[in-house]
């Protein structure tokens, strides 16, 4: 057994004065759909429902088991890491400052406030996880604190490698595959490292979202790259650039491995597993589950493990997740429609509507001619294919439209 191996063992030890194994579960409806025995390794189900407080608590045991006086730790966080700093803050009495991007829903804020109690102080700055991550490091060496890397550190990851440590120990066998979401890459080096070394016939995917795939362009450039955009809306992963150190025991990954899920089919992956298994996952924590159907063919009727990372969601955000799930699967679209301006025009389309069509937004935009307005609508329907009906008796009628669902700068601009 390798040296990193052993030092999970004893951080999976030393982390059962916090809390349990989460569970690992046999999902029946995933494993029923894809022929493979499925199981969730449940991190959503922590203290902090996140696998992040296994890497601060364990980093702030070390570092306070060589340096007893350590009384002040800072980091950056998008909300989960800062949780499990701050319930590590309040473990060990000591004082943290937190810095949090403004883009963080207030859910995490508030569960960090309540884990870390007096213990703690949040700072809020910066747009991006990146620009947060500065500020703290700037303020931690003005201040003589002690940082506590998010990703980029080795006792982070010692401390996420306990995942591997217990899904393991709980499966009593190993499995064929485990996916494993992918941020700034602690989580994944970790568990890689641990099973690599205890279960060398155990094969690996890494799931990152697709506006925020550092992974992959790091593996294309041979070293770390600083994305020049990320879309911030799955949170807990979304990292302009992969740790240096994570990336560094990932060097063995090669690019067929990674799979990168788009962030409106994550919402459907959500609310599938919200409304059929009553589990509530946050977008970053659905990552691995998300691909499923991309691994169906070589995953059948083998055991796979997908890690369900983080549960931290809040549901002022629930709406649109919907929005989105119901774009990308077609249920919904929105059209700028060309109407004539003459008496019963809006009947004669309104009569085009199915009786499984429902108009979600109306709105008259502007008369754009003598004879005809512009108008912005927004319909929603039970099976994607009713729409090739509808458009098909706008064209039959001469109804001028433009579908503008998956046009970026106008949706955002109009809907």
């Amino acid at each position: 057994m390798t040296q990193f191996a052993l030092e999970a063992l004893a951080a999976t030890r030393a982390l059962r004065t916090l809390f349990e194994p989460t569970p690992l579960q046999r999902n029946d409806h995933l494993s029923a759909r894809y022929g493979a025995e499925i199981w969730l390794k449940r991190e959503d189900l922590t203290p902090v429902r996140s696998y992040k407080i296994r890497g601060a608590f364990t980093a702030m045991r070390k570092l306070r088991a060589t340096n007893p006086d350590a009384d002040h730790f800072v980091c950056a966080s998008a909300g989960n890491h800062a949780q499990g700093v701050a319930f590590a803050c309040r473990h060990f009495g000591v004082r943290g400052t937190i810095f949090m991007p403004v883009t963080t829903p207030q859910q995490k804020i508030d569960k960090t406030k309540v884990f870390g109690g007096d213990a703690i102080e949040i700072k809020l700055t910066g747009d991006y996880f990146d620009q947060t991550l500065a500020a703290s490091q700037t303020y931690c060496a003005q201040v003589g604190a002690h940082f506590l890397a998010p990703f980029d550190d080795a006792d982070v990851i010692e401390g996420q490698a306990s995942v591997g440590v217990e899904i393991l120990d709980q499966l009593t066998h190993a499995p064929d595959l485990v996916v494993l979401p992918v941020g700034g890459g602690g989580l994944a080096a970790g568990v890689t490292g641990y099973l690599r070394a205890t279960a060398p016939q155990t094969e690996f995917r890494f799931v990152e979202p697709l506006g925020g795939a550092s992974l992959t362009a790091a593996v294309a450039a041979g070293a770390p790259v600083t994305l020049k955009q990320i879309n911030s809306f799955v949170d807990g992963a979304a990292v302009a650039r992969i740790g240096a150190l994570p990336f560094a025991r990932l060097d063995w990954v090669r690019p067929e491995m990674i799979l990168r899920a788009p962030e409106d089919r994550i919402c459907v992956t959500m609310l599938e597993m919200l409304n059929v298994e009553g589990i509530v996952l946050e977008p970053a924590g659905a990552l691995s589950v998300d691909v499923l159907p991309e691994l169906a063919a070589e995953i059948r009727g083998k055991t796979v493990v997908c890690v369900t990372s983080g549960g931290n969601f809040d549901f002022e955000r629930l709406p649109e997740v919907k929005e989105r799930a119901q774009r990308f699967s077609g249920l919904k679209k929105y059209f700028i429609l060309r109407m004539p301006q003459r008496p019963g025009a809006l009947r004669e389309f309104l009569q085009m509507l199915g009786p499984e069509d429902d108009i979600a937004r109306f709105e008259y935009l502007k008369k754009s001619a003598r004879n005809f307005g512009s108008v912005l609508i927004g319909i929603e329907t039970k099976a994607a294919e009713n729409f090739t009906a509808l458009t098909r008796q706008l064209d039959a009628a001469g109804f001028g439209y433009r579908d503008i669902t998956d046009d970026e700068a106008l949706a955002e601009f109009l809907i």
